[in-house]
């Protein structure tokens, strides 16, 4: 995992040289629509204030509860005791990631929905927000972040979330297959390259042509950066889009030749 200086100056080389968010030189039609009507959307949704209510109360949550293991590269021990609202403040991402990804849902239609690492369950409610036909899976390893994920998606009147919990490696074959389609992925799960460009190959039979597949914190270490860079070029990845704490994967058929842009955002 870099620190935090290093981060930033990856950060300050990604500002440099991505685009400047408002479309203006992008020569594809689909990401330009993309940038127009999802990354700029700035409207404020039907559900977004009741979520961030319930993320308000994670950050204030002193309840202790067992964690061994956030599954992103920031190991435990197996006895340790941590304070909920410490957690929140470790694993959340700025809102207006979160809105993207709820827009991204609500734009594309996407129907059949899998997350993998659940966390407190906030980024998970945003998604099912979005589309409240569709169907979710969300996989957590840790079992007390699952509890209060589920807890989350009950106030938030959330029926259609079933969150899987267990170790990836054992439970993710069996809810691909489970699901047979997926529309939307994100993968939030074992930041190293070797786990994350397994999910990749896992996750390809179920992919269709208009799948989205979302990685967090793609930068976050040389391991992610070198999962990332495969990912790219994966010969069914034919567009993808950094955003640098997220990276998109797309599989549009009608791209005669990879595209890969770097947005800010």
């Amino acid at each position: 995992m870099y620190s935090a200086f290093a981060l930033a100056n990856k950060y300050l080389l990604y500002y440099l040289r991505s685009s400047n968010g408002r479309g203006h030189g992008i020569h594809s039609p689909f990401v330009y629509d993309f940038v127009r009507n999802v990354l700029m959307d700035k409207r404020t949704f039907y559900d977004f204030d009741a979520i961030e209510q319930c993320a308000a109360e994670m950050l204030t949550d002193q309840r202790l509860i067992q964690v061994a293991d956030l599954g992103s590269g920031m190991h435990m021990e197996k006895t340790s005791l941590h304070r909920v609202a410490d957690l929140a403040k470790l694993l959340f991402r700025p809102k207006k990631y979160n809105q993207l990804i709820f827009r991204i849902v609500n734009y594309y239609g996407a129907q059949h929905l899998l997350e993998i690492g659940t966390s407190l369950g906030i980024r998970t409610a945003y998604m099912a927000s979005a589309n409240r036909n569709a169907s979710i899976f969300s996989l957590e390893r840790a079992e007390e972040l699952a509890k209060i994920a589920s807890k989350n998606f009950n106030s938030l009147q959330l029926s259609h979330i079933e969150i899987v919990q267990g170790n990836f490696d054992e439970i993710l074959s069996n809810v691909i297959l489970k699901m047979k389609q997926i529309d939307l992925v994100f993968v939030n799960g074992n930041h190293r390259r070797e786990p994350t460009l397994r999910y990749f190959e896992q996750l390809l039979p179920a992919i269709h042509e208009g799948s989205i597949m979302i990685f967090d914190d793609i930068h976050q270490s040389e391991e992610m950066e070198l999962a990332w860079i495969e990912i790219q070029k994966h010969p069914d990845a034919t567009l993808t889009i950094d955003l640098f704490f997220i990276g998109l994967v797309f599989f549009r058929k009608e791209q005669k030749c990879k595209q890969h842009f770097s947005i800010r955002y």
